[in-house]
């Protein structure tokens, strides 16, 4: 079994990148993040000025996020730029909220994702979803999470579980981890800090069960655990991630 690897969404940099993505790339593989999960070219214009930063930098990209209009309406022309950052994994980020009304509205996008997924596929691509909380919102005695993973093919569909948005949804990590593993190739890992307004924390600063999270993302062959924290308040971002990195070293991640 292939221990999973630790990257970096550089969603939690994006201030930082929004004026200079080379050189927030440069401190960001400083502090140990050799890979990457893109959401953006920050003040860049193109992939390929984007891939140029990375590999300069000696980073790669494991995954990269997508909304769902253009993987809808011009897929052959997200996984053209995806080719050229050498990316095989796409990841739709966010389920519009028109789409996701009742169960039918699930399953009609679960659809949708199916023929995405099989798209992407045929070009040798893989494509997953990743989760919020409202994800776990009940239609039908069920959450909406589970609807979309039953009506779509795990060979089309895959999941990114955020842990923190599963903990934020009343469900524990641990036991989605479970129910999705095999269709699980990447795992956000951010932490929840203890309170009543759930604020994002880093990794191991906070109520998750880390250790847990951790043996059976092993377990169902996650293959990319991807640190983001998606406000880091009143700690500078970087300063953030390293204590992810630093904790995830301690409990022998790294």
């Amino acid at each position: 079994m292939a221990k999973m690897g630790i990257a970096l969404q550089l969603y939690t940099v994006r201030d930082l990148a929004a004026k200079d993505f080379a050189a927030t790339v440069k401190q960001v593989a400083a502090i140990g993040y050799k890979n990457v999960e893109l959401a953006g070219f920050g003040n860049l214009k193109s992939a390929k000025e984007a891939r140029k930063a990375l590999d300069d930098n000696g980073v790669k990209i494991v995954s990269n996020h997508a909304s769902l209009a253009p993987l809808e309406t011009e897929l052959n022309k997200t996984l053209d730029e995806n080719e050229m950052l050498d990316n095989k994994t796409v990841v739709l980020s966010w389920m519009p909220e028109d789409r996701r009304q009742d169960a039918a509205g699930w399953k009609s996008v679960a659809g949708v994702l199916n023929k995405i997924g099989g798209d992407c596929q045929k070009r040798g691509f893989e494509f997953a979803y990743h989760n919020h909380s409202f994800e776990f919102q009940k239609f039908e005695g069920k959450p909406g999470l589970d609807i979309l993973f039953e009506n779509t093919d795990p060979e089309r569909v895959k999941s990114e579980l955020d842990v923190y948005w599963v903990q934020h949804g009343e469900h524990d990590p641990v036991t989605y981890i479970n129910k999705l593993a095999n269709r699980l190739p990447l795992l956000h890992l951010k932490d929840m800090i203890e309170g009543h307004d759930k604020r994002f924390g880093p990794v191991g600063a906070g109520i998750l069960n880390f250790k847990a999270i951790l043996a059976a993302a092993e377990k169902a062959n996650v293959r990319w655990g991807i640190v983001e924290q998606d406000t880091t308040y009143e700690t500078p971002p970087l300063q953030a991630i390293q204590t992810s990195f630093n904790n995830l070293k301690r409990l022998g991640a790294i």
